[in-house]
């Protein structure tokens, strides 16, 4: 599992790909070698619950094939509202079942399942659009990223605001020097997933609630019993079923630095937490933490650090922030050798100069970068074009990547993590790598 995950990488894979045709199914190509921008695609959405609604929704123009959830309660809404899908509870007979019809899957799920049922998806050659972040571990992520390209398959991570034209003027601002060369990145995250407090309730014993398939919702996680504590929606908060705060938030803040700077992978990842014991509270995420990625230079910019904050750690004010002024709830301070951008959370929105005065007088540069009117329509435009989606797996595979290196750092937090992206492993910790590629449950593989 060894790929070089830089912007440059990237952007060289995308135009290679947008030069090979074979990557669209042939039961997709129209009579003349090309898809009909017209064309409507049949697609099969597994997690049509929480924010599984929202990309049904955002894709119901096209043909809803076949559904799947594994509470079929919480599902119940959006299997009425498409009676002429086929509905599912486990996504293994769905694609048996349907496969030769598909030609993309939506993956909606908790984060210890994307990996699974992506690739389930893609080994029967179906594109796929997943929520972020990617995977649940390092290794289910660097598998994807692989598997894509094996099965030659269109793919998009789940971060709609690198969608937003907002983030390609963010770019178009740090390429232009806007506040020179950016040397640290403050990236904010208000949200807190801490269980701490709800540890006490796993002793509880509760049955299974009718029409859930915890069986199936358990997927690949170590067995454990049922306790509602656990979702519909606070799964996030749990270790084996989500990625805390850093997972849900790092594919919105982190992109657009990401982006901007040509990130690529860190060299080193160090954390530390708050009120945190590893071995009282492993089942979920410290109340709160700041987690330090190192980034090398390259051709183009010098290092980079980025400081994470969540929960209870909020970052210094900048000094140029104007007096009564806020930094955002979760959001970004980028700062240059020539001065400083804030920007909101999801693809760079409401970013500024700071002080007011920089913002009025900057002349702002030509758009350079090519926009979209929606990130699953980019998706759904690239299946049918035969070319890379702007945040594809090449893409949103290492951003994903960012948020597990930061929970293996909290997990040893005040250790500085040596990190060799290329062969995915540290460089002086045993204990980290054997956090790469978690143990799946018996009969469960990727």
């Amino acid at each position: 599992m060894t790929h070089p995950i830089t912007r440059r990488h990237f952007l060289r894979r995308t135009a290679a790909g947008m030069a090979v045709f074979s990557m669209v199914p042939g039961h997709v190509l129209g009579l003349n070698g090309a898809t009909p921008p017209s064309r409507k695609l049949n697609l099969a959405f597994v997690g049509i619950g929480g924010r599984g609604v929202t990309n049904l929704e955002s894709m119901a123009g096209e043909n809803v094939v076949a559904l799947c959830d594994v509470d079929e309660k919480r599902a119940g809404a959006s299997f009425r509202k498409h009676p002429a899908a086929k509905r599912f509870t486990d996504y293994r007979k769905m694609l048996d079942q349907f496969h030769k019809q598909l030609d993309g899957v939506v993956v909606s799920t908790p984060d210890h399942t994307h990996a699974v049922i992506a690739m389930a998806a893609m080994r029967r050659g179906k594109h796929v659009y997943c929520e972020k972040p990617l995977a649940h571990s390092i290794a289910e992520i660097r598998a994807l990223m692989q598997a894509a390209h094996r099965y030659k398959v269109i793919t998009q991570l789940g971060n709609q605001g690198h969608s937003f034209n907002t983030i390609r003027n963010f770019c178009e601002w740090i390429w232009d020097g806007a506040i020179g060369r950016v040397h640290t990145v403050h990236a904010i995250c208000g949200s807190n997933n801490s269980r701490i407090d709800q540890l006490p309730l796993l002793a509880e014993k509760h049955p299974v609630p009718p029409g859930l398939d915890w069986e199936q919702w358990l997927g690949p996680a170590q067995f454990r019993p049922y306790n509602p504590v656990y979702l519909p929606g606070s799964w996030r908060g749990w270790t084996p079923f989500g990625s805390g705060s850093v997972g849900d938030w790092t594919c919105h803040v982190v992109d657009p630095v990401f982006w901007a700077l040509d990130l690529g992978s860190p060299v080193a990842i160090s954390a530390k937490v708050v009120n945190y014991d590893l071995k009282k509270h492993a089942d979920t995420f410290p109340p709160g933490a700041v987690i330090t990625y190192e980034f090398p230079a390259n051709a183009k910019r010098g290092p980079v650090k980025l400081l994470w904050f969540e929960g209870t750690e909020k970052p210094p004010r900048p000094a140029d922030l104007e007096e009564g002024d806020m930094l955002p709830k979760t959001g970004a301070v980028v700062m240059g050798d020539q001065g400083s951008i804030i920007y909101g959370s999801h693809g760079a929105t409401s970013a500024r100069l700071i002080p007011d005065a920089r913002m009025e007088a900057y002349q702002k540069p030509p758009k350079t970068l090519w926009r979209t009117k929606a990130h699953h329509e980019d998706w759904l435009n690239a299946i049918r074009a035969g070319k890379p989606a702007g945040s594809n797996f090449d893409y949103g595979g290492p951003l994903s990547e960012l948020a597990m290196l930061g929970i293996i750092a909290m997990r040893l937090p005040d250790t500085r993590l040596e990190w060799d992206g290329a062969k995915a492993k540290f460089k002086n910790s045993a204990e980290a790598n054997a956090l790469i590629a978690p143990r799946y449950r018996k009969g469960w593989k990727l």
